[in-house]
């Protein structure tokens, strides 16, 4: 890793201009021209490196859609920087103080605010919130969120304003359904005829209304969003005329338009070298704005088969006829875990953002396992007996060890990212040491985590074409709506449309069964005990290798106020609060030649 070593050599490189944004309109360039250049201050521009491809969440497992699609719509509530709930559309949060929650647990009333209106100025009403519902679960939607319905036995519309949640059995944590801006209120007027199989093709073919600050004018998939005031917002008019949403490039492009060229108001997800970030922080324009909640870096084992020659029966479960070839033997996954050297990935790659991590679920620390922190150390000679131990060894002298008839050979899949790229070098080089060969395939992160599973079947990570596969993912506050997506109910297959957040396609009955015993337990320290053996349960099985427990990465121009990092939400959880600082330092930086 020498590159480190020389970093002050690279201060040229650093600021140098930005790297086109690949296949932006002209119109949609000189817009976002006007407002970096404008004096007013009126338009914001935004940076996220990850271009969205579809602005309803639902139909979307990516962070990158869901950011995008949150500064138009919106959910009943979100979570805020603490972890607490943030009332949106709802006028409070149900409590059973406040007679929102039944003395049984069962159901939730969620009361909306008066005089809520789409961006067309209708009214939003309680029937959007049961519309909401009837769309995801509607059979061959390809909703990525209908796990979270699992145990909703039905929503009501009590009346214009008032909506019932309820459920199976008690719910410890009712605040699920309709909580986050992954699960907004979108128009029944708008998505009538949407439902089932038509939803996506629908959603690519409108722009959708929203109730939130700014509404959707413009969208050019994996490219550019634009939004401007939406007058009927049920809150006060925000600061900005209009915001541009740039998508493309790379993350440290997002970050030089930032801190580097004054040429955005805030870039998302700033996923490079630390030290090059801080040197840019270090020219004056911006700042680093990182906040850590239970985002983790990891990789995912594929328990499927992911073999070309299978055709459409590639990577499909099959009722657990269809097994990988060596990563369903737990010790080979102990032992590729064992070989990695966390402490370097964190340091180098991931610096002021990162923490060397053992556990699935990192935040918040009530819920946090210690059993697991071994993994600190890397340990090659232990991973090599271990392996010799249960006689995966090198039969045929070519360097590569066999599990049966299966060479160790591994096809890992992750999205283009100079940070990933990096961190797979150091993964297939400790991997070696033990036996274990690896190929990179690199993914657009757009198609990546946005695409379609069903037409963009080998670039989309949700249908898994590949031996393994390394990205973040996220816990939420209470950790069983997360966990609830590693249940065998939500292994992706051809059946539902490739949903579901189990994408290790691993189905554990002792899993299934500890995690049923806490979706009736109260919350509490035996609730918390039952979330670290569910914990521990995926890491025993080899279904993932934890790796860094990643920061929110922001980078934020000086001049932009009231941004507030949010690990549990959307960086643009509360955007309508964002405005601009008139000063006459928004020039510096002038003199050092970065314009």
């Amino acid at each position: 890793m020498r590159r480190f070593a020389v970093l002050p050599l690279l201060l040229a490189l650093v600021i140098a201009p930005e790297s086109g944004v690949g296949g932006s309109s002209a119109g949609a360039q000189s817009t976002a021209g006007e407002g970096a250049d404008s004096p007013s201050g009126q338009t914001l521009t935004l940076r996220q490196w990850q271009a969205p491809s579809l602005l309803v969440p639902y139909l979307s497992e990516g962070n990158k859609d869901v950011e995008a699609a949150s500064i138009s719509l919106e959910p009943l509530a979100n979570y805020g920087p603490d972890g607490g709930l943030v009332p949106r559309l709802a006028a409070t949060i149900p409590s059973r103080a406040n007679g929102g929650i039944s003395d049984d647990g069962r159901s939730i009333i969620w009361t909306i605010k008066d005089g809520v209106r789409w961006s067309d100025g209708s009214p939003m009403t309680a029937e959007d919130v049961v519309f909401s519902w009837k769309y995801c679960i509607a059979h061959g939607s390809g909703c990525q969120r209908r796990d979270v319905f699992d145990d909703v036995v039905a929503i009501e519309a009590l009346d214009s304003r008032r909506v019932n949640i309820q459920f199976a059995q008690p719910k410890p944590y009712p605040y699920t359904a309709f909580v986050g801006a992954g699960m907004p209120i979108i128009s029944q007027r708008q998505f009538a005829d949407c439902l089932g199989v038509v939803a996506r093709s629908c959603a690519e073919e409108q722009l959708p209304l929203g109730t939130g600050p700014y509404r959707i004018t413009d969208f050019l998939v994996n490219q550019d969003v634009t939004y401007v005031r939406n007058p009927f917002f049920h809150g006060p008019q925000p600061y900005f005329d209009r915001v541009i949403l740039k998508g493309g490039g790379t993350a440290l492009d997002g970050a030089r338009a930032v801190l580097g060229h004054g040429t955005a108001d805030y870039s998302w997800n700033v996923q490079a070298d630390p030290q090059l970030l801080r040197q840019l922080e270090d020219l004056g324009l911006g700042r680093l704005a990182v906040a850590f909640g239970g985002l983790v870096e990891r990789i995912f084992m594929n328990q499927t088969n992911p073999d070309p020659a299978l055709g459409e029966q590639r990577s499909e479960y099959n009722n657990g006829e269809n097994p990988h070839p060596f990563l369903t033997f737990p010790p080979i996954v102990q032992a590729m875990s064992m070989a990695i050297d966390r402490q370097i990935i964190a340091e180098k790659l991931y610096g002021f953002a990162g923490q060397p991590e053992c556990n699935v679920i990192a935040a918040p620390p009530d819920y946090v396992s210690i059993t697991k922190d071994t993994c600190l150390v890397q340990d090659i000679a232990g991973a090599n007996a271990l392996l010799d131990h249960h006689g995966v060894v090198d039969h045929d002298g070519d360097g590569i060890r066999e599990y049966g008839d299966a060479a160790l050979h591994i096809t890992f899949q992750t999205s283009d990212n100079a940070v990933r790229k990096d961190t797979h070098s150091l993964i297939r080089d400790w991997w070696r040491q033990i036996g274990i060969s690896t190929d990179l395939i690199r993914h657009e992160a757009s198609v990546f985590f946005g695409g379609d599973p069903v037409l963009q079947k080998g670039q989309s990570y949700v249908r898994f074409f590949a031996d393994v596969q390394m990205f973040a993912d996220s816990t939420t506050v209470d950790p069983e709506q997360f966990l609830s997506g590693k249940l065998c109910s939500a292994i992706p297959k051809s059946e539902n449309r490739w949903t579901g957040s189990n994408t290790s396609r691993a189905c554990n009955e002792d899993y299934d069964v500890l995690f049923s015993k806490l979706r009736q337990t109260p919350l509490g320290a035996e609730r918390q005990q039952l979330v670290k053996q569910l914990n521990d349960l995926v890491l025993q099985s080899g279904y993932e290798i934890p790796l860094v427990h990643r920061g929110d990465a922001s980078a934020v121009a000086n001049t932009l106020q009231g941004f507030e990092p949010n690990p549990w939400d959307t960086q643009f959880w509360n955007i309508a609060q964002w405005s601009r600082l008139d000063t006459s330092d928004q020039d510096q930086g002038k003199s050092l030649g970065v314009q």
